[in-house]
């Protein structure tokens, strides 16, 4: 046995992979012809020539000084058959077989990849000549595989009751054996091994070394066999009364190192059995008993295994109560073990350990007690568990204050009382230095209560002052110059979460939200767009973001008047600009939720993003993407293609499932939930559906599909009727059959008026592109015209300064052209011209008494006009002439 377990390799020379392949190109492309070789040694003609032969064969093995061909195994075997011949009369041939066999401990050489197979024969007929070789090990661990070692030992061990020292090397020899293959494993499994040993573990021992061999090779077993198998051999009653004998016999008589980690092996056997359903756990009183542990030292208790038990608080001792911890979490799936839980005050220890590390370190002179290390683990653990627990016995939770504890201790964990945490363990990852993962986990807790739904939990919280808490310790955390990781976003998202579940149905409690709730919302929408893709958890905290617009602003006026105003719709217009589509769904809610606030639509209507897109036009961008993902018939230009199934996705036409019971929704109305399109169309409701701005032609086409989307969707859902008759069979009555017909033939006239509505628009546009684009080619001419005119005008004024003649002929049309423009003699032009006379200025208006123009008179003053001549003298003075006084009229 010992051959087994202590082998020693065999020691190979080291070759390099360069060096061999080199080698065997070499062996290869000079490989002598053996059966040359052959005839030399046999030949009665030099059979005698021993200094040829020698030479010869050193030169053979010289050569294949890597290793041996495969094909030519069968030449070197009869040739070193001819050696062991010529041994006896001439020992210098020894030489050569020692060689020859040094290069026997290589590996064959091969040319193909074909070779191994090719000469696999001629390997065992070679190796079978050169002698016997002790077995690899892992030739005889395949021996004991394929053999029934392991069963028939297994089987042995109950007649050997009254032989404890052959028992003892017997489960020595199965703890080797399970430990070192797989298929022993499942070969003890196979003959009920486990429950086997189980129940031979705690028969008398005088070495003391049974319970451990049998401890080890259950553990062989679950790691390397069927782990569900060996827990439901090990979770018979008899299995179970037998781990519970052994745990707490170590529990008791156990002071030794050795004896305190099997100890806590076994309380790992039992927490695993705790996970199978059909544990006896319960039935079999060892969970009561492991529950006297889970309260002690921290409860007083008269139980009498425990009530003498000294711990001394070592690391095996944390290492047996965190695993006590962890065995309420799983053994909390049934109901009867948290009966159990309250009976043995099980909530009362746990808050006892959550409490805060420096009002719970009351310990007195000259008492053992945990570490500062010890307790912090501890308490981690216990908030774990807390989480899980409390939601299940909320009840007890109450009766125990733990709202009060759990608040008390966030206090503490905002508190600058110095207090440097280790970090140790699972649960304290990422607190090292700090409260973090106190805060954590008490935030876990807090969320896990609040979703429940209890509403006299909540009301307890608010009635402590948890939202104005909970909103300062979010921003707190939001002013601390820490750079954010992934723990300190979950922190903030899960506050947010449990201030979701306070306000969510109460108008009070979002008052009390407030403005200060409302800042917090904006604050991280604002910053949510920069790190949404970071991978640390700003979309998680984005998203309960708006989660916490929905329960915590919507719904009362004043805090939604303050979000309007500090402009937190188009913070959600913004968001539903850049986000992925899973996070769609939540924001249009939240926008629907707002628009029945009377304030908000001219908020929607208002907004524009980067580029100039209106908000109607996003919501209709996100309509056809949507169909475009559901597959709903369109054409090119986003019409209606059959008017029949207007707004019938992909899946619902090729859904053949058969007809639903009634009281369970039909694809119709499901689909409704399942995207967008009828949160778009009631915003749009809210929005109208007239004098929307920033819309194109395509807008347009969309928008009338949305309007009539209820109408088709009614339509859509009284033709599944039809279907879903027709498919059971069932014809209705004349009357209803005519109805039922008349509604399914009016949402196709629907589409069909909507079809019509769509041609026009895009016709509309056409004529509009014509028109653009005969006004942009009249521009474009009279751009050219331009051109051609400047050209032309350039290479006139080129000529005149090139060409003298032209400049004369120029020149002279130029004289022809004023000569003609002159005007005629003065005095022919004074003769024509006779004198003329011109109203000159007014003189005085007087009221004449009467309404109006009518009751006005005007002296004007009239002078004389004359032609201007060479010999007309202009008079120093002239006297006026005035008219008669007159009343200016209509």
């Amino acid at each position: 046995m010992d051959s087994v377990v202590n082998r020693r390799k065999p020691v190979i020379p080291v070759i390099r992979a360069s060096d061999r392949s080199q080698n065997i190109q070499q062996v290869s492309a000079q490989s002598l012809e053996l059966t040359k070789v052959i005839r030399l040694l046999e030949d009665p003609l030099t059979a005698n020539l021993k200094e040829r032969h020698l030479f010869v064969l050193k030169k053979l093995l010289k050569r294949s000084h890597v290793g041996f061909l495969l094909k030519e195994l069968t030449g070197i075997a009869k040739i070193l058959n001819i050696c062991a011949e010529k041994v006896k009369d001439h020992p210098e041939y020894v030489s050569i077989l020692n060689e020859a066999l040094k290069i026997c401990r290589l590996p064959f050489l091969k040319e193909k990849a074909s070779d191994e197979a090719t000469y696999a024969q001629d390997v065992i007929e070679f190796l079978s000549h050169m002698g016997l070789q002790s077995t690899s090990p892992g030739y005889r661990l395949q021996l004991l595989e394929l053999s029934d070692l392991a069963q028939t030992l297994l089987l042995s061990m109950a007649t050997l009751q009254n032989q404890p020292a052959i028992k003892l090397q017997l489960l020595q020899t199965l703890q080797i054996l399970s430990g070192s293959s797989d298929m022993n494993c499942a070969l003890i499994l196979n003959a009920h091994g486990a429950e086997t040993i189980c129940l031979h573990m705690n028969e008398p021992d005088p070495s003391g070394q049974v319970l451990f061999c049998s401890s080890e090779i259950l553990w062989n077993l679950l790691e390397r066999g069927r782990k569900d198998e060996v827990t439901a051999q090990l979770s018979s009653m008899e299995c179970v009364v037998s781990l519970k004998e052994a745990f707490f016999h170590l529990l008791m008589n156990g002071f030794q190192h050795a004896d305190l980690q099997l100890r806590n092996d076994l309380l790992v056997i039992t927490t695993l059995i705790a996970e199978n359903p059909n544990s006896l756990l319960i039935e079999s009183l060892f969970a009561k008993q492991l529950m006297g542990l889970v309260t002690f030292p921290e409860l007083k208790t008269q139980n009498p295994l425990v009530r003498n038990l000294k711990l001394s608080y070592s690391n095996e001792d944390l290492k047996m109560k965190k695993l006590l911890l962890n065995l309420l979490v799983l053994m909390s799936k049934d109901f009867s073990a948290l009966q159990l839980y309250k009976e043995e005050q099980v909530m009362l220890a746990l808050l006892m350990l959550v409490k805060p590390l420096a009002a719970s370190s009351e310990r007195r002179s000259g008492l053992r007690h945990w570490s500062s290390v010890q307790q912090e683990e501890l308490q981690l653990q216990a908030l774990a568990t807390l989480a899980t627990i409390a939601p299940l016995m909320l009840d007890n939770y109450m009766s125990c204050q733990g709202n009060a504890c759990l608040l008390l201790l966030l206090d503490w964990c905002i508190g600058q009382d110095a207090f440097f945490g280790q970090g140790h363990g699972f649960h304290g990852a990422g607190g090292r230095g700090s409260k973090k993962a106190q805060m954590r986990h008490c935030i876990r807790v807090l969320r896990s209560v609040t979703s429940s739904g209890e509403e006299s939990i909540n009301q307890d919280l608010c009635d402590q002052g948890t939202i104005n808490q909970l909103l300062g310790v979010l921003m707190q955390m939001e002013a601390s110059p820490d750079e954010e990781d992934d723990i300190t976003l979950e922190i903030k998202s899960d506050i947010q979460l449990i201030l979701s579940a306070l306000c969510e149905a109460d108008m009070h409690r979002k008052e009390l939200f407030g403005s200060e709730g409302v800042e917090m919302t904006l604050h991280f929408l604002r910053k949510g767009s920069d790190r949404f893709y970071s991978g640390l958890g700003h979309n998680k905290l984005l998203l309960s973001t708006v989660d916490c617009v929905w329960s915590c602003v919507v719904g009362c006026y004043t805090t939604e008047d303050f979000f309007l105003v500090r402009e937190g719709v188009s913070l959600l217009l913004d968001l539903l600009t850049w986000s992925p589509r899973c996070v769609h769904g939540i924001v249009l809610a939240t926008l629907l939720e707002l628009c029945d606030n009377a304030n908000t639509p001219s908020h929607i209507l208002s907004w524009r993003d980067d580029g100039g897109q209106t908000a109607p036009r996003l919501l209709l961008q996100l309509w056809r993407r949507e169909e475009e993902e559901l597959g709903v018939g369109r054409n090119q230009h986003g019409e209606i293609t059959d008017p029949q199934k207007p707004i019938l996705s992909h899946h619902q036409q090729e859904n053949t499932q058969p007809p639903l019971p009634a009281n369970r929704a039909s694809a119709a109305v499901l689909e409704i939930s399942e995207n967008l399109r009828s949160k778009i169309y009631s915003i749009f409701c809210k929005l109208g559906f007239q004098e929307l701005p920033g819309l194109s032609t395509k807008d347009y086409v969309t928008l009338s599909i949305v309007r009539r989307y209820l109408d088709f969707k009614v339509g859509e859902v009284w033709d599944e009727i039809s279907r879903e008759l027709s498919v059971d069979g069932v014809r209705p009555v004349s009357p209803d059959q005519e109805s039922l017909s008349t509604i399914c033939k009016m949402a196709e006239d629907t589409a069909k008026k909507v079809t019509a509505e769509q041609s026009s628009f895009l016709e509309r546009q056409e004529k509009e592109n014509v028109s653009e684009e005969q006004l942009m080619y009249t521009e474009l001419k009279s751009h050219w015209k331009q051109l051609e005119l400047t050209a032309k005008s350039w290479n006139n004024y080129v000529s005149k300064t090139s060409n003298y003649e032209i400049l004369k002929e120029v020149k002279a049309e130029r004289k022809k052209h004023i000569e003609s423009s002159r005007p005629k003699e003065k005095l022919e032009a004074a003769a024509a011209h006779p004198e003329e006379n011109f109203m000159g200025q007014v003189l005085a208006v007087e009221p004449a008494g009467a309404q109006g123009p009518a009751g006005v008179k005007v002296t004007l003053a009239r002078a004389a006009i004359r032609a201007a001549g060479p010999d007309h003298v202009e008079p120093a003075t002239q006297d006026p002439e005035y008219f008669s006084t007159v009343s200016v009229k209509d």
